[in-house]
C-alpha cells in the first residue's frame, strides 16, 4: 500500500451533522426574511460547510417536516444535532424530544443556539428552568473567550465584535457548565455565560448564545466558525452510540459485564441458594 492510499484510509469519516430550525419567522417576518431569504437554518448550514468543507456531510430539517425532520433513522446517522427555536417550543412533540433525548445520552452531540435555551430538549437536559435576561433593543455584544485552549475557541478573536444583537443576561438559570468557553458582555453593563458545555450521558452539548432572528448574526464569520469548531467538538470519540446501562460485575470481572436483564435470572438464583444455605462452588 503506497502512502497515499495508507492515508486515504486513515482519514476520519466526515461529521454527519442535521442542522434543525422551527422556521417560522422566515415565513411572516419580512425583516427576517430579508436577511435570511432561505431559513436560517439555511446561513447555519453554509457556515458549517464554509469552515469543514469534506469533513462534515450537512443535513436541514424543520418544525413542519413529518416527526420535525427528526426521524429515529434521521438521528441514527446524525453525528451532531444543531437546534434553533424560538417562538413554537411548544408545538415541538413531546416523542421527537424523547427520541432527541435517547440519541443524545447514547452520544449523539447537541449544539444549542440561542433562545434554543427554552426548548423542550435544552430544559430537559439541563434539569432548570433555563430563564435569563432579556432585551429586545439593537445592542452590541462583545463575545470574550474564558478558555483560549479550548477546541472551541481556536481561531476566533478575542473577542467577537457583534455589532447589532439582543441582550441576554445573567442569571442565567443551568447549572453549572462542565466548561466556560465564551462570555458576552453588552452595552447597558449585562454579561452572560454566552459559551457552556455539558455532558450528559455519552453525549457532548455546547450552548451558544449570538444569533437573534432580526440581525444578520449567522452571516458573521465569526459566529460562523464558532458552531463549526463546537460540530467538531461534539461528535462523540465513542466506536458506536449506547446509552449508559446499568451493568453487573461478579468480583474481579473487570471486563465481563452483564445487562440488569441477562443478569437478573442469576441473582435470583444465587438469592435463593443462599437462602437454601447452599454455597456455589468457585473456581
Amino acid at each position: 500500500m503506497d502512502v497515499h492510499e495508507q492515508g486515504k484510509r486513515s482519514m476520519p469519516a466526515p461529521i454527519r451533522v442535521t442542522v434543525w430550525s422551527e422556521n417560522r419567522h422566515e415565513q411572516t417576518d419580512e425583516q427576517v426574511i430579508r436577511i435570511y431569504p432561505d431559513g436560517m437554518h439555511a446561513a447555519i448550514a453554509e457556515g458549517i460547510r464554509e469552515n469543514l468543507g469534506e469533513q462534515v456531510i450537512v443535513r436541514t430539517a424543520t418544525l413542519d417536516e413529518p416527526e420535525h425532520g427528526l426521524s429515529e433513522e434521521v438521528l441514527a446517522e446524525t453525528d451532531v444535532l444543531t437546534w434553533w427555536g424560538h417562538i413554537a417550543h411548544g408545538e415541538v412533540d413531546d416523542a421527537v424530544v424523547e427520541r432527541v433525548h435517547r440519541h443524545v445520552l447514547a452520544g449523539m452531540g447537541l449544539v444549542v443556539l440561542h433562545s434554543g435555551h427554552w426548548s423542550k430538549i435544552f430544559v430537559k437536559l439541563m434539569g432548570t428552568s433555563c430563564t435569563l435576561r432579556w432585551r429586545a433593543e439593537q445592542d452590541r455584544e462583545l463575545v470574550w473567550t474564558v478558555d483560549p485552549t479550548h477546541p472551541i475557541a481556536q481561531g476566533i478573536p478575542h473577542p467577537i465584535d457583534i455589532p447589532a444583537q439582543e441582550m441576554y443576561g445573567e442569571f442565567f438559570d443551568i447549572p453549572a457548565p462542565d466548561e466556560l468557553v465564551f462570555v458576552s458582555s453588552f452595552s447597558g453593563g449585562e454579561v452572560f455565560r454566552s459559551g457552556c458545555t455539558f455532558r450528559r450521558g455519552h453525549g457532548r452539548i455546547f450552548y451558544f448564545s449570538p444569533g437573534d432572528q432580526d440581525y444578520p448574526v449567522y452571516h458573521h464569520r465569526d459566529v460562523r466558525r464558532v458552531i463549526a469548531n463546537a460540530v467538531e467538538w461534539a461528535r462523540t470519540d465513542r466506536p458506536e452510540r449506547a446509552a449508559p446501562t446499568l451493568l453487573r460485575y461478579e468480583t474481579g470481572e473487570f471486563f465481563a459485564g452483564k445487562g440488569y436483564a441477562d443478569a437478573a435470572p442469576e441473582i435470583a438464583a444465587a438469592r435463593a441458594a443462599a437462602e437454601a444455605g447452599v454455597t456455589e462452588p468457585r473456581g
